[in-house]
């Protein structure tokens, strides 16, 4: 998600939620999100509430970068579309 400041300035949003309770798990903001600030927050909610079978994300950059893709695969979470 992406919105602006009252000065226009761009931030982001990440937002992790789970699709069956629709509990919101993570909020994130930051000017810029990348790969490694999606790693960080799935890996401290994986150690917190156990690993995944599946992740339905959009298709934004830091969603697909390959080395998370690459951890996701390792730990055999896969994409649900």
């Amino acid at each position: 998600m992406q919105d602006r400041t009252y000065n226009g300035t761009p931030f982001r949003i990440l937002n992790i939620m789970d699709e069956y309770t629709r509990e919101c798990l993570v909020t994130c903001v930051a000017w810029r999100l990348r790969s490694k600030d999606v790693w960080a927050a799935l890996n401290a909610l994986f150690v917190s509430r156990g690993f995944p079978t599946h992740i339905r994300s959009d298709n934004e950059p830091e969603f697909t970068a390959k080395r998370l893709r690459q951890w996701l695969a390792r730990l055999k979470v896969g994409p649900l579309w």
